[in-house]
């Protein structure tokens, strides 16, 4: 009976997998187009460049006739830009990027991205544009805003420079392009197709791909006619590990993280032994930095968040009170705050309420925490041998100079300083000697 049970689970389980096979099979034939879609959004980091790098790599060993990047951005890193463009460049995959969703943008380094691309398009309610050079974080160059006009014109001209090579390369419009950069110019989706930025406008990932259907476009190994028409798409999402890095790649919570690293060190350092205070700072500063170095970060200006949180121990340790080393060290806070990431680009730049938090933070736990952890270590002991200096006790016999004495209810060897003592006289107790207690006539 058994053995009838578990034939007739086994046929059943057979059946199963056969008719999700025949499913599958009905859903896809032998030789229809696929098409793979990856999701870029946010700000342009290592995380996203690896990401779409895997994914233009994944199209070409799976197969798929073309390759679609969602793409929703405010701007990003020059290198990692830079490596999202020399992949599609290299792709022998054809590779689309289509601004979405309605309401989204492919801002700054996004538009060198969509230039880039063998087809760009775009959803209603979207827009493209603004890539002027802003000094670190989401200009195209990524770097320092420079103090001279001259060092200012050199980062705009590669700029400049890189995306009408771009433009011209997918008969784009070159001149536009370098408007865009120059002047920060940003247009919404129909007036972008109106003037040769992107190619299309579309609604939707299928109207997308109707659309595009038997366009030709230009590969490394030569013309390729897009297959595109109902088209299976297969989504291919950041794993796990890629998701979670992308989302702690923020400024803010890098510097909060940052913050909690330090006051980790420090209350481990005013009360050893804690452990768990020390342990949460490490992991802390470690995740902090790794954030960090994901990002353009100014080294001077973490310098002098470093030197802002020393003046404030100095403060609490050195010379209790709130005075100049106080103000200096939340002076020094707030100004390397502001210039960790001087962008003004969004999600590139340190929050001004996070910088206010932290500043009010600081001062509360450096000024109050701190300084009670302080006061407690200088606090008189009150129990043990360090806590009988200074008590009065009697001299139960003479100390010539050795005897005993009653102190603190105890009866004590002591051994007095300077002239004899009689018994029943009263004495200091002045050290603790091992086992003796050094006295003096009171």
């Amino acid at each position: 009976m058994k053995a009838r049970i578990v034939r007739i689970a086994v046929w059943l389980a057979v059946l199963c997998v056969a008719l999700v096979w025949a499913a599958s099979a009905a859903g896809a034939e032998p030789g229809s187009p696929r098409v793979l879609v990856l999701q870029a959004r946010g700000v342009i980091n290592p995380v996203v460049s690896a990401y779409i790098q895997r994914g233009v790599a994944e199209a070409k060993v799976g197969g798929y006739d073309a390759v679609v990047v969602e793409l929703d951005t405010p701007g990003g890193l020059e290198t990692s830009m830079r490596e999202i463009v020399q992949s599609i460049l290299a792709s022998d995959v054809p590779v689309v990027v289509y601004v979405y969703p309605p309401g989204g943008r492919a801002a700054s380094a996004g538009l060198f991205i969509a230039m880039a691309a063998h087809v760009a398009a775009m959803a209603p309610n979207t827009n493209i544009g603004s890539a002027h050079p802003v000094g670190i974080g989401g200009s195209p160059t990524g770097e320092q805003a420079a103090p001279d006009p001259v060092m200012n014109a050199k980062v705009e001209n590669d700029a400049v420079a890189y995306i009408r090579s771009l433009a011209a390369r997918r008969n784009r419009n070159a001149d536009w392009a370098e408007k865009g950069v120059r002047q920060s110019l940003n247009v919404p989706e129909q007036e972008a197709v109106d003037l040769r930025v992107v190619d299309l406008v579309a609604n939707d990932l299928p109207s997308l791909l109707n659309q595009i259907d038997g366009r030709e476009v230009q590969l490394q190994s030569g013309t390729v006619r897009l297959r595109t028409a109902g088209a299976a798409t297969v989504a291919y999402p950041m794993n796990a590990l890629e998701s979670l890095i992308h989302s702690l790649a923020d400024p803010n919570i890098a510097y909060i993280l940052l913050t909690i690293g330090v006051y980790g060190l420090i209350y481990e350092l005013a009360s050893p032994g804690a452990i768990f205070p020390g342990i949460a700072g490490v992991v802390a500063l470690v995740l902090a930095f790794f954030i960090l170095g994901m990002l353009p970060i100014n080294y001077a200006a973490l310098a002098l968040i470093l030197f802002g949180f020393a003046l404030l121990i100095a403060e609490v340790v050195v010379a209790p009170g709130v005075g100049i080393l106080g103000f200096g060290g939340l002076a020094s806070l707030v100004v390397g705050s502001l210039l960790l990431l001087g962008t003004g680009v969004p999600g590139l730049s340190v929050s001004p309420f996070a910088i206010g938090a932290v500043t009010a933070t600081s001062a509360l736990f450096f000024l109050v925490v701190v300084r009670g952890v302080r006061n407690a270590y200088r606090r008189r002991p009150s129990t043990g041998r360090p806590a009988l200096v200074g008590q009065i006790g009697t001299a139960r016999t003479d100390l010539a100079p050795e005897g005993m004495v009653f102190v603190d209810g105890e009866l004590w060897r002591a051994r007095v300083e300077g002239a004899p003592v009689q018994a029943g006289a009263r004495v200091r107790a002045e050290r603790v000697d091992g086992l003796t207690l050094i006295v003096k006539a009171v």
